[in-house]
């Protein structure tokens, strides 16, 4: 399944594509893959984030589960076994959330390449601006590997017309000027926000940052897919089930889409 249908997959089904986020080797590597089996079931992608000292974009939550993974020898060789041993698991599509520096460190050729045989569809890089380096952009979209880069309420009409020039899986518009972190609200400017980007590309715009159970899934079903994120790693912190959440994020998708 490539990303276009797993998107189109869940519109027939009346609702915002779902996509869990999990940092590779967190809690530990088998209480990872635990974790990937548990959302499965739940996720029409799933995002995979690349455990990094330095995660700016990160809050607190993420941080930990980085800072655990790390500390237990996760690593991007681990996570690219990590990532041959979920896709194994399922033909969803596969996203990896990494900062620059790893893909600068093991050469981009060679970073996406790896990962690409490893069976990801798609990179997600939130601190690289994609007209800052055309050429790397060019190097993973050469390869086979959907680009993914982010936008913030704060985006200009300039900077949204840009961005959306680079993407080639979706857009990923998150729904705070901060770092990621599970929210009992969403900024009420995310509808306008997600119809601003709309108005730009033809690709699905997704929203992340923030969406941690019913209520901010109903608000966040305006995009075309949700990501959660900080909410799933503080229940697998606190040794909740995953499924429930989830199930609860879907539940809330389903009531604000149209029937």
């Amino acid at each position: 399944m490539d990303t276009k249908e797993a998107f189109a997959e869940a519109k027939a089904q009346g609702r915002p594509a779902l996509i869990p986020y999990l940092t590779a080797g967190f809690p530990s590597r088998e209480g990872f893959l635990e974790a990937v089996r548990a959302v499965l079931p739940y996720a029409d992608l799933l995002e995979i984030g690349l455990p990094y000292s330095d995660p700016l974009g990160d809050g607190p939550v993420i941080q930990r589960a980085s800072e655990v993974a790390l500390r237990k020898g996760m690593s991007v060789q681990g996570t690219l076994e990590l990532v041959r041993e979920v896709r194994a698991l399922t033909d969803k599509p596969l996203y990896l959330m990494t900062y620059l520096n790893p893909v600068l460190a093991w050469g981009p050729e060679r970073f996406f390449a790896l990962f690409k045989d490893a069976g990801l569809e798609g990179v997600i890089l939130p601190d690289l601006p994609p007209d800052e380096d055309p050429h790397l952009v060019r190097k993973a979209q050469e390869i086979g590997l959907k680009t993914v880069f982010l936008l913030a309420p704060t985006s200009t009409e300039v900077r949204i017309e840009t961005v959306t020039r680079y993407a080639t899986g979706f857009v990923y518009a998150v729904s705070v000027t901060g770092v990621t972190g599970a929210r009992d609200r969403l900024p009420e400017e995310v509808g306008e926000m997600v119809r601003r980007i709309k108005a730009r590309t033809p690709l699905p715009v997704v929203l992340g940052f923030g969406i941690s159970g019913r209520e901010t899934a109903r608000q966040a079903a305006v995009a075309d897919g949700v990501v959660v994120g900080s909410a799933l790693i503080q229940a697998l912190e606190e040794g909740r089930p995953l499924s429930a959440l989830l199930q609860e994020v879907l539940e809330g998708l389903k009531e604000a889409s149209p029937a």
